[in-house]
């Protein structure tokens, strides 16, 4: 099975979907399954899951909808209050809906000592409890916060979004590495191979542009914590999803085929129980 571990859907808000400027002017409009649909079948991949993209229970059970009616959508990263007193019976009632498999917080949103606060850091450890993941978003000024937060919590899988945005577009790359370095020595953690091109220059990335990063997560993780996301329609402002997909599958295509079924499905089935 071939997944794509990353994706969003939205009826759009521009209120509520503010994050999505002018200079994004291509994704200011609804994206839904049936929009997704040919796009995978043209590019070889079964399904998806599906990651909030803004804090609400409600936009978690829209999302598990969309799972239940669509094939393609195998999974969600839905979102919960983790600094509710109420969290424990908020997840018990979640956890009816097989279709969620983990939570994530916009963190890369909050203070980079975010991911770290004790009540964030007791809110997720909940996750444990049923059997569910945690997707960290943040930028590299958080990376800090988030190598706490795995080494206080080893009973919950994570999961690295967009190889933490690393500043690609500047070239950066050593104090990110670092972090990234001390992150991966924890099993629980994965990472996904997504949300690249949009932290390169929009209009003028090449895929070498990419390279010293995937070597760096590559180096790292290994092959059996990383998976491929498109980051579809965000990756719009600045590829199209065929662009997305054939980066990641180039670079991987030197690790063998084992590998590439690997990051292209087996390791997020695995990862969330698909």
């Amino acid at each position: 099975m071939t997944i794509d571990a990353h994706q969003h859907f939205w009826h759009f808000d521009p209120v509520r979907d503010s994050w999505i400027t002018d200079d994004m002017a291509n994704i200011q409009r609804d994206f839904l399954p049936a929009d997704l649909e040919p796009v995978l079948k043209e590019n070889g991949i079964d399904g998806c899951v599906a990651v909030q993209a803004s804090q609400s229970e409600e936009e978690t059970m829209f999302l598990v909808r969309m799972a239940q009616t669509y094939d393609i959508v195998r999974g969600v990263v839905g979102w919960v209050d983790l600094q509710s007193d109420q969290l424990p019976e908020r997840l018990q009632a979640l956890s009816q809906h097989q279709e969620i498999k983990g939570y994530r917080h916009v963190a890369q949103a909050e203070p980079d000592d975010f991911l770290a606060r004790p009540a964030v850091m007791d809110g997720i450890r909940q996750l444990a409890d049923f059997g569910l993941t945690y997707d960290i978003l943040i930028y590299p000024t958080q990376l800090k916060a988030a190598l706490q937060l795995v080494r206080s919590v080893p009973n919950v899988n994570f999961v690295i979004d967009h190889l933490a945005k690393p500043y690609i577009q500047k070239k950066e790359i050593s104090r990110w590495s670092n972090f990234m370095a001390e992150i991966a020595k924890n099993k629980h953690v994965s990472c996904k191979l997504s949300g690249m091109v949009t932290e390169a220059d929009w209009h003028n990335w090449s895929k070498k542009d990419f390279f010293p990063y995937l070597d760096v997560v590559f180096e790292n993780f290994g092959p059996d914590r990383l998976m491929f996301g498109s980051d579809w329609p965000v990756c719009l402002v600045a590829a199209n999803y065929t662009q997305v997909r054939t980066l990641v599958d180039e670079y991987v295509v030197n690790w063998g085929e084992e590998v590439r079924a690997k990051v292209f499905g087996a390791n997020a089935v695995s990862f969330y129980k698909l």
